[in-house]
């Protein structure tokens, strides 16, 4: 049976609280990525999404310039647009499990943490997927 430790990946892009959305913006943009953990002390207190700067982005609709965007994600803290309470895998999970708490939830990822609670990579659907997609049979 397949683990999380077997597919997550390992090197994961965090942020800080103190952190504002412009920094995320930029991270996801030039990293392609749709997720990223919020860290304290090496503990996950929280997670940004690409979905989550879309609503923040939409909360301020107006016709807005670029730079008129850039100021705005500048103003905001990523303690205000994460999500909390973020449901985290063990490594020795089962991928199959994984992936049907993703689905439950309707979440994209897993921030995964060792039984101290610090984060040790991330398991997302893609991953997920990926897993799947090499272990089918035809």
């Amino acid at each position: 049976m397949t683990r999380v430790r077997d597919i997550m990946t390992k090197k994961v892009v965090t942020i800080s609280l103190d952190e504002t959305l412009d920094l995320v913006d930029e991270i996801m943009t030039s990293g392609h990525i749709r997720h990223i953990p919020v860290t304290k002390g090496g503990r996950v207190v929280g997670i940004v999404s690409q979905r989550d700067l879309l609503r923040a982005r939409l909360s301020s609709l107006g016709d807005y310039s670029s730079g008129e965007d850039r100021q705005f994600l500048q103003a905001v803290d990523v303690a205000k647009v994460m999500t909390k309470n973020v449901r985290c895998a063990d490594p020795n999970e089962s991928v199959v499990h994984a992936a049907k708490r993703m689905i439950e939830a309707r979440i994209g990822c897993l921030p995964v943490v060792d039984p101290e609670g610090d984060l040790i990579g991330l398991v997302t659907e893609t991953d997920v997927m990926r897993h799947f997609a090499e272990t089918a049979s035809e």
